[in-house]
């Protein structure tokens, strides 16, 4: 292997170019409009553009892709993971065009693709799989009866695809229908087939998967368990190796049925097997098989970190007719290692994707940090919304977790809202320290996790003077002869903060009257965006980046954005007892359900918005009738555009 073109993007194709360059490959990259300046351009030898910013144009272009390798003399293509990485037919194409396919044969991808087909190969391996219904027929009746016989509550899911996308969890026999459309709509966009299996939703589940590996001389190995139960809108947050809780019987079991099913398949190169398994008992006899990634995952630097490998060299060896690195017996488990994934996302809005500029983003070198994006970078509508994801290894999970919330509260964003908070709250609650999860944990602490406090009287203060421009200039500018200096600055939302500045020994000192409450602080600027803030005898670091938009400030695990009243801005029309339903972020009108004229109830979906390779529901913002619908199928809106009104109330 002389030059390996990568055909993905972001950070998992910077990752795979990093161990090719160690190799001595040389690498080429492949970029939309949109990623010209990207951080996987600049990691990697040339440079070919595919397309315009949309996937279907770019990305998912299998000619463009082979014309890429064609005219840079690539001798070999890594598909990453995501895009067509499980594309069968690509794996043909490349294979036909005369070079290596960095992945497994065609024929285990398309006997693994489709999950209803793999259960059926699962089961004559002797693979355990999850009671549900697998067949052919999509009649919608038809599927509801079969989720009635299996019994509530059941999951549907996609049988073309992963992630999270084409899932859904559907707890009584009413919400089935509206359940179905979705996911075989959202199963459709993501994936190009709409067809769902349905399974019993395990209760307690926890999602434990195995890495396997085989070569092309006959040999499987496995790389031991990862846990990847700490999941929101069935997409993993949090991943770790090995599982909390994992008895030497059940791992057992559950490597052993992982290489079965590779081997039943006549896999080759990098996989992973993902399992069900029932959290209460954790017995060799209460794992099921869900399906196949056949392909390098999202959490793989986890299993590396515990196994001293490098899963994307074994790629490329295995790729170029090596034998396996190691054999089965020389495979060894050390320590503990847990990786987070940063999103650009809102937590407390049902993790809703986020656009915008990353003003600032200054990730800890104390662990792993794997990223596509850099300082300066934009986050579009057009891709996934992650950032990066910090990956902390340890003697034992307690060290590893220390490290990993170490990180995180040393990590700074701003620009954008994003799930950092959250992460630093997870990492730190009770119940995963100590082992207790599954895939319900992060719904189960609710706002605990998900919500940052509402602003107190410091964070208004500090906000308040970052946006009046009064922490930028030299303390001695602050000093008048009649007194301290007073300023009134209203934040977005209509509240008003009264500050007073002055110079003090340590820097500057501040007096704020606040819609929460009265305060006096100190600060002392003590590097980039690092403060001092003293109050009475209590004294903490806050971070504060300051933007066109706004303020993002960090002190512990709690991040707040905060932004200055807009005076042209319209009032609130898009909370409960407002009259309109505007776009939450830019993207795709998928349909509408309601006209003109229509009664609705507060809460009932209108219409279906897709944004970030996900799905949205826009839903009543309360009782009413519908006066106007400025949105049809297919359309494309800007964040914040103007979908539907309802009549005023009278």
């Amino acid at each position: 292997m002389r030059r390996l073109l990568i055909a993905n993007r972001g950070e998992i194709a910077a990752r795979i170019a990093r161990t090719a360059r160690g190799l001595g490959i040389e690498t080429v990259a492949v970029c939309s409009d949109a990623d010209a300046g990207a951080v996987h351009v600049r990691a990697c030898d040339q440079a070919v553009r595919i397309g315009p910013a949309p996937v279907s144009e770019s990305y998912l272009r299998a000619d463009a892709l082979l014309e890429a390798a064609r005219t840079t003399g690539a001798d070999a293509i890594h598909p990453g993971y995501g895009f067509l990485s499980e594309n069968p037919d690509f794996a043909e194409a490349v294979a036909d065009a005369g070079l290596a396919w960095v992945g497994p044969p065609a024929a285990a991808i398309r006997a693994m693709g489709l999950k209803d087909e793999a259960k059926r190969r699962m089961e004559a391996a002797g693979v355990p799989v999850t009671p549900g219904y697998h067949g052919d027929t999509q009649d919608p009746a038809f599927l509801a009866e079969r989720a009635a016989e299996i019994g509530y509550p059941v999951l549907i899911k996609a049988s073309a695809g992963g992630g999270g996308k084409g899932m859904r969890l559907v707890e009584t026999p009413d919400a089935f229908a509206e359940a179905l459309a979705r996911a075989q709509s959202e199963a459709a966009s993501a994936f190009g087939n709409d067809r769902v299996l349905i399974e019993k939703f395990i209760q307690n589940p926890r999602h434990i998967e195995v890495q396997v590996f085989a070569d092309s001389h006959g040999s499987t190995v496995h790389l031991f368990e990862r846990d990847c139960s700490a999941q929101r809108r069935h997409q993993k947050v949090i991943e770790e190796a090995p599982a909390p809780g994992m008895t030497e019987a059940l791992r057992a079991a559950m490597t052993g049925a992982a290489v079965r099913a590779a081997e039943a398949v006549g896999y080759v190169g990098a996989g992973t097997v993902e399992f069900i398994v029932d959290g209460s008992r954790m017995t060799p006899d209460a794992f099921y098989f869900m399906e196949m990634n056949t392909r390098l995952q999202v959490e793989h630097p986890v299993t590396e970190a515990v196994t001293g490998t490098d899963l994307v060299a074994w790629q490329l060896a295995v790729a170029s007719g090596a034998p396996l690195p190691l054999r089965q017996d020389q495979i060894r488990l050390s320590g503990h290692a847990v990786e987070a994934r940063l999103y650009a996302e809102d937590p407390a809005h049902d993790f809703r994707p986020q656009t915008g500029r990353l003003t600032a983003l200054r990730l800890s070198e104390a662990v792993r940090v794997d990223t596509g994006v850099t300082e300066g970078d934009t986050v579009t509508p057009h891709y996934d919304p992650m950032i990066a994801k910090l990956i902390a290894h340890g003697p034992d999970r307690e060290a590893a977790f220390a490290r990993l919330g170490a990180a995180l509260a040393e990590s700074q964003l701003a620009g954008l809202t994003s799930n950092l908070g959250f992460l630093a709250r997870l990492v730190a609650d009770a119940e995963m320290r100590a082992g207790r999860l599954d895939t319900g944990l992060i719904a189960r602490q609710g706002d605990s996790l998900l919500a940052d406090p509402e602003p107190d009287a410091t964070d208004l203060a500090l906000a308040a003077a970052a946006l009046a421009g009064l922490l930028e200039t030299p303390p001695e500018t602050h000093w008048r002869p009649w007194g301290a200096g007073r300023s009134h600055v209203t934040l977005a939302g209509g509240e008003t903060v009264a500050l007073s500045v002055q110079p003090a020994a340590a820097g500057l000192a501040i007096t704020a009257e606040t819609p929460a409450g009265p305060t006096t602080l100190t600060l002392q600027h003590t590097g980039a965006s690092r403060w001092q803030v003293a109050s009475g005898a209590a004294s903490e670091t806050v971070h504060l980046h300051t933007d066109p938009d706004g303020v993002s400030l960090t002190r512990g695990t709690t991040r707040h954005r905060i932004t200055l009243a807009d005076p042209l801005a319209r009032g609130t029309e898009d909370g409960p007892g407002g009259d309109a339903v505007l776009a939450p972020l830019p993207g795709l009108v998928k349909s509408v359900a309601i006209s003109a004229g229509d009664a609705v109830t507060r809460g009932a979906t209108l219409a279906i918005l897709e944004a970030m390779k996900m799905e949205h529901a826009l839903t009543a913002p309360r009782d009413g009738v519908v006066a106007e619908v400025f949105a049809a199928p297919g359309d494309q809106v800007d964040d914040g555009s103007l979908l539907i009104r309802l009549e005023p109330e009278a």
